[in-house]
């Protein structure tokens, strides 16, 4: 069996030879720290991407297998993106930069984790319609001008070349079709006390926001579908939850967001594509029911954090229906042997389970050894086999 065909299996219940070790990238930082040591060269560090030809020499020298997070990305986020400004120089070298989604940002040296957001252009009716409403309509050029890499490293575009590959479907690993985020990218550009007000202060505005989004999500998709169905899973981006729980009240995104999940997974459905997986982190259980009722089976990637996430009470709840790929806690990677044995013993009754594939549950951290990922990843396939 191919990558391709363990990971479908898996997710189907279905017999398999041995579990592909598989991970979610890395943050730019421990590339370059692993550069610096002499484990990888300057070019791998700063040319790796999800599923490009670096990223596959990255995985072979550590042991792993594949990117989950390997998708076509057909673009339903604004277009044009706004023109990078910075606003104000600070005298400890951080600036204000107003970024491509029109929020100011606090940008500091050295950090690319997650920025504090100073202030939003997007405030009002007014600013929605100006400049934000405009980047949102559909066109063509969001399908046929989708980057993907197409064998021995050339890359292309869907509408040069790219749709006969796609069509072909011959990948040897699971590639995915992202649909786009309905909720996480508004948080974003709202920010969440701003997004928070407008549900009660202009509810009208709220829905057509909503509405604007999950159309243009849809149609991307359906035009996507249209060049190829040869898709492995479909993907969603969300982050709307925090450590407490969601960063979105549970009944409202039911009833707001609920209906543009479904009319997206019931177009992958018809096109052959049952498993979709979403992306958010935080502790899900209060919106994780919503997205099974809308067509969400696959969650990704089951970030453990100080809540301790795990798929088996998930599964105990809602049953077989819900699959998932992630859950591994990526801290051990930066301990010991110990630790990482220590993690994979209690990763192995989640196995049992069925429908699961362990993975870091995000993007590999500074804080990282090489020698421990790549212990992890032999350790990995030793203990699951098939």
């Amino acid at each position: 069996m191919n990558h391709r065909e363990r990971a479908m299996a898996i997710l189907h219940y279905q017999d398999y030879d041995r579990m592909p070790v598989v991970h979610f990238g890395y943050w730019p930082e421990t590339l370059l720290k692993w550069a610096s040591e002499g484990n990888l060269t300057e070019e791998q560090a700063r040319m790796w991407g999800d599923g490009n030809s670096i990223d596959d020499e990255i995985a072979s020298k550590l042991g792993f297998d594949l990117d989950w997070y390997n998708c076509l990305h057909p673009e339903t986020r604004l277009q044009p993106a706004f023109e990078e400004k910075v606003i104000e120089e600070r005298p400890d070298g951080g600036c204000a930069v107003r970024n491509g989604e029109g929020v100011v940002i606090l940008r500091k040296p050295g950090v690319s984790s997650i920025p504090s957001e100073i202030d939003h252009l997007l405030k009002d009716r007014a600013s929605w319609e100006e400049h934000y409403l405009p980047r949102l309509q559909y066109s063509e050029e969001r399908v046929a001008h989708t980057l993907l890499n197409v064998g021995e490293g050339k890359i292309t575009t869907v509408g040069r070349g790219g749709s006969e590959y796609l069509r072909k479907g011959q990948w040897d690993h699971p590639y995915g079709l992202e649909c786009g985020s309905l909720y996480g990218v508004i948080r974003n550009w709202w920010g969440l006390v701003g997004l928070s007000y407008l549900q009660a202060d202009d509810p009208a505005l709220f829905d057509e926001v909503i509405d604007t989004v999950g159309d243009l999500c849809y149609r991307v998709t359906k035009r996507a579908l249209e060049v190829a169905d040869t898709f492995d899973f479909g993907h969603f981006w969300e982050d709307i939850s925090y450590k407490g729980g969601p960063l979105v009240n549970p009944k409202l995104f039911a009833e707001k967001v609920g209906p543009h999940y479904r009319r997206i997974t019931e177009l992958l459905s018809a096109h052959g594509i049952d498993l979709v997986s979403l992306d958010s982190d935080g502790n899900i259980d209060k919106l994780l029911p919503i997205w099974l009722e809308n067509g969400v089976n696959l969650m990704f990637p089951i970030e453990v954090g100080t809540w301790h996430a795990s798929i088996a009470p998930w599964r105990a709840e809602y049953g077989k229906d819900l699959r998932g790929v992630g859950g591994m806690d990526k801290k051990v990677l930066a301990r010991d042997y110990a630790a990482i044995d220590a993690e994979i013993e209690r990763l192995k009754p989640l196995v049992d389970l069925g429908g699961y594939i362990p993975c870091p549950d995000h993007r590999i951290s500074p804080d990282a050894e090489w020698s421990n990922v790549q212990y992890y990843c032999e350790k990995m396939r030793e203990t699951f086999p098939g």
